[in-house]
């Protein structure tokens, strides 16, 4: 049976994350995004999904937080508000505490991106 509502950690640019509660529908998830959803597995072996605008960048939303590989470069940054929640079987669902913790301190801190040249810079505190 699918959960009506899942909690999830919204994260805003230039904000901390917060827990949130959502309708596990597609209007209130792309509402909480903005616009078309994209997903992006953060840790498929847990069952993990972030989700996203999909037009993001394209929109000119503003820039949110740098996704980074294992050694720390920033392979994509992500534009406008998105979520975390975790990934049943056949649908969505809750992110258990456990991880709502270790995914809000990992995107705890708001990064500031900087123009320089061509380049874009991500600076943290």
């Amino acid at each position: 049976m699918k959960e009506k509502i899942i909690r999830v950690l919204k994260i805003e640019p230039q904000k901390p994350p917060v827990e949130a509660e959502l309708k596990n529908e597609l209007s209130s998830l792309q509402e909480a995004v903005g616009g078309l959803i994209e997903f992006l597995a953060l840790d498929s072996s847990k069952g993990i999904e972030l989700m996203c605008n999909e037009e993001g960048k394209l929109l000119g939303m503003e820039y949110n937080r740098a996704l980074c590989d294992e050694s720390g470069a920033v392979y994509d940054i992500l534009c406008g508000p998105f979520f975390i929640c975790g990934l049943g079987e056949e649908d969505f669902t809750s992110l258990s505490d456990a991880l709502a913790d270790k995914y809000c301190k990992y995107f705890e801190r708001p990064e500031l991106f900087v123009r320089v040249g061509g380049t874009l810079m991500v600076m943290r505190a």
